[in-house]
């Protein structure tokens, strides 16, 4: 399994030339500085197996994470990746870069959605709003009715107005087209979640 943080930078696009026509391919720029392994998790001592990973620097952090990462710096980020490999594959003070992956590598992207505020259930779950004909007026834009004669309630998980955006969301099935060690950027094709400058989680089985 690869894994490693990093950073949206924002999108651009690639040409790639074929034998007949020249392709154009949308992708979005990762920055990954070097990551490092901070704590290893286990079954015996934790319940479960993961690696911990941290990633870019910060000036000051708290004294109990000082004693958590001791010699291993100071970062402003902590994410864990779940693994069923064995302990002694990793190791503590462990770094990774963006070497470890290929181009034309199948990669889980994980990063938190833009935040979009309070908005309507046209906006927020595609409804097409009423007719606006028939007696409407100032109601083109409503959810129309939420009840019914039984429960009495609202029923939980009913699609209405609300906060959209700001979660966390996975991007399955994207592929690495380019790799930039220099620069330790990667070259993801199509979008991933996230505003620009926002935390990313790259994952290849």
């Amino acid at each position: 399994m690869k894994f490693i943080l990093g950073k949206k930078i924002g999108m651009s696009q690639i040409f790639v030339d074929n034998e007949e026509t020249r392709e154009v391919i949308p992708v979005t720029l990762i920055e990954s500085q070097s990551c490092v392994l901070t704590d290893l998790k286990t079954i015996n001592k934790d319940g479960y197996e993961a690696v911990q990973v941290g990633f870019m620097d910060k000036k000051k952090i708290n004294k109990p994470l000082l004693g958590h990462l001791k010699d291993l710096g100071k970062f402003r980020y902590l994410q864990e990746f779940r693994t069923e490999r064995s302990d002694t594959e990793y190791k503590k003070g462990d770094k990774i870069d963006v070497s470890i992956f290929q181009v034309g590598d199948e990669v889980h992207v994980s990063g938190v959605s833009k935040s979009k505020g309070f908005q309507g259930v046209m906006k927020r779950h595609n409804f097409k709003g009423g007719p606006a004909s028939h007696g409407q007026k100032h109601s083109n834009r409503k959810c129309g009715s939420i009840g019914s004669a039984f429960p009495e309630h609202v029923i939980k998980g009913k699609r209405m107005a609300g906060r959209m955006g700001g979660v966390n969301v996975t991007q399955k099935g994207l592929k690495i087209v380019q790799i930039d060690k220099e620069r330790n950027l990667l070259l993801i094709k199509g979008s991933v979640p996230g505003n620009i400058g926002s935390l990313i989680k790259v994952l290849s089985d």
